[in-house]
């Protein structure tokens, strides 16, 4: 069996909400997982968060992002019938993974904690992600995983306060990490028959991220801030051109070399910036040199003189030219609205699938509960007029 027929027999059922497991899910609806998402009687909140774009509630433009593929159902796990009917889902619909983002301290609460879902299918995968693991149980979001894990006080200019990544970097390395993980207890079930518990720490995932920075500041030499510099490399940075802005790295004093030969450069062939030491150390200097040096040529001169040098370079591309760049644009997702014709492009997977992804638009608040309730024996009716979906 291939890695996309494996994957296609499988079931998710997630209780979720905002970007951290709503984005791992979307990963296994990407890889051919079938995936049910459980929402309660109020809905994500993500789902009134950005412009509202469809003349309708509950879509908004946020909540498009990361929830193609799925399916949606609402359900009321505070009362015991919405948790007897979640375990009855799992066990008759043959649920392999169940997954939540809720807080650890709700898991027993809301009937999803591992020991009770254990107890209807023994070989579940359980997968929770939260801000600090299961044995702190505080509400976090993204900015603030930034800040308590020091990654915040990595970014930003020498200069300057701390200051937030511009991507949702601890949602996603969250949810990537879960990805991973699942892939893992997948395997162990396939060998042994046994499901496992998954605990991701949105916290421990934005430490790990420090891998180069902990160490030296445990040997006192600390990391400082860096802005578009390397702390340790030179030159690394964004440069000016005359008509936009490029990015360079130089690993290496080879690549320095290349770089004083070429035409425009020559003026920086100095003994002071011989070696990378040389250079971080008279960076400020060496630094002007280069701009102006950059100021006076086209991004895309300095773009076919480097990149025929062999040195590592890069035009700064913005959000929306990547949509427009034939590269990257062939890699990007698509998906339409059959009920109003939206079109909406997503972002790939971190990693290209071998099979071709085509996704179901996100699904509308309890879309899906006829069709799963009603396959489960239940008159969706009476559940919602006792209030459980």
């Amino acid at each position: 069996m291939g890695i996309n027929e494996f994957l296609s027999n499988l079931t998710v059922v997630s209780v979720e909400q905002a970007v951290s497991l709503p984005y791992c899910t979307w990963r296994l609806a990407v890889s051919g997982a079938k995936v049910i998402r459980i929402e309660s009687l109020l809905g994500d909140p993500n789902r009134k968060v950005g412009r509202k774009i469809l003349d309708e509630e509950q879509m908004n433009s946020y909540f498009l992002s990361v929830n193609s593929g799925k399916k949606a159902i609402t359900l009321n796990l505070k009362s015991e019938k919405g948790q007897k009917i979640l375990w009855n889902l799992i066990e008759n619909m043959n649920v392999d993974i169940f997954a939540t983002n809720q807080l650890p301290g709700n898991y027993q609460k809301l009937g999803i904690d591992y020991e009770q879902l254990k107890a209807v299918k023994d070989d579940i995968i359980w997968a929770g992600v939260s801000g600090f693991g299961p044995e702190r149980s505080e509400a976090a979001y993204d900015p603030m995983i930034q800040a308590y894990s020091g990654i915040m006080d990595t970014n930003g200019e020498p200069e300057s306060g701390p200051l937030k990544f511009g991507v949702s970097i601890a949602d996603i390395e969250a949810a990537n990490q879960a990805y991973s993980e699942i892939m893992k207890a997948l395997l162990h079930r396939e060998r042994t028959g046994e499901g496992s518990r998954i605990d991701i720490s949105m916290l421990e995932c934005c430490m790990s991220l420090l891998a180069l920075h902990i160490p030296m500041t445990g040997l006192n030499l600390p990391m400082v801030k860096s802005g578009n510099a390397h702390p340790i490399f030179s030159p690394v940075g964004v440069y000016k051109t005359a008509d936009g802005y490029v990015s360079i790295a130089v690993g290496n004093d080879a690549q320095w070399e290349a770089i004083v030969n070429c035409k425009g450069f020559e003026a920086l062939n100095k003994t002071e910036y011989k070696t990378n030491n040389q250079r971080k150390t008279n960076e400020e200097e060496m630094n002007k040199e280069l701009q102006e040096a950059m100021s006076k040529m086209s991004t895309e001169d300095v773009l076919s003189a480097f990149r025929g040098a062999k040195i590592p370079i890069s035009k700064v591309n913005s959000v929306s030219e990547i949509l427009q760049d034939s590269y990257l644009s062939a890699k990007l997702l698509g998906i339409t609205d059959p009920k109003s014709g939206l079109e909406v492009t997503l972002a790939p997977p971190p990693v290209a699938c071998a099979h071709k992804v085509s996704l179901s638009f996100p699904p509308r608040f309890g879309q899906h509960n006829e069709e799963i309730f009603s396959s489960l024996g239940y008159d969706v009716g009476e559940l919602r007029k006792d209030g459980v979906i």
